[in-house]
């Protein structure tokens, strides 16, 4: 099983800063890509950033500029630099990773969620 821990959330005015983290544990062969997603309250989840386990990233459009994803492998960490935020930025924020088991003989790879931190920016 894999564990996906994030922290950081909170309340930020309009212009700031946040930062969030998410640490991934587990009998886990390897993490590949990880990633941030948000649900705003009546919206659907969508990606904010992602980040290879090469440290290839893509950002959504809404984010690119403001927003900087990175990784730390030896620690199995992505985090999620937030600068000039705004009030629609206000949602929760997920982490997502794709990862590698062992199952028996084989590799497989599977995928799984946070439990989610809230991020709130005011005007």
């Amino acid at each position: 099983q894999v564990q996906l821990v994030e922290s950081g959330g909170g309340l930020v005015q309009f212009g700031g800063s946040l930062r969030v983290s998410c640490a991934a544990s587990g009998s886990i062969f390897s993490f590949n890509t990880m990633g941030w997603y948000r649900q705003a309250p009546g919206k659907q989840r969508e990606l904010v950033a992602t980040i290879t386990s090469d440290g290839d990233t893509k950002y959504a459009d809404a984010v690119k500029g403001r927003f900087t994803i990175s990784r730390d492998n030896a620690k199995n960490t992505i985090y999620l630099q937030m600068n000039s935020l705004k009030p629609e930025d206000t949602a929760v924020y997920y982490c997502n990773a794709e990862f590698t088991v062992v199952a028996g003989t084989q590799l497989q790879r599977r995928n799984g969620w946070g439990r989610g931190t809230q991020v709130t920016v005011s005007s």
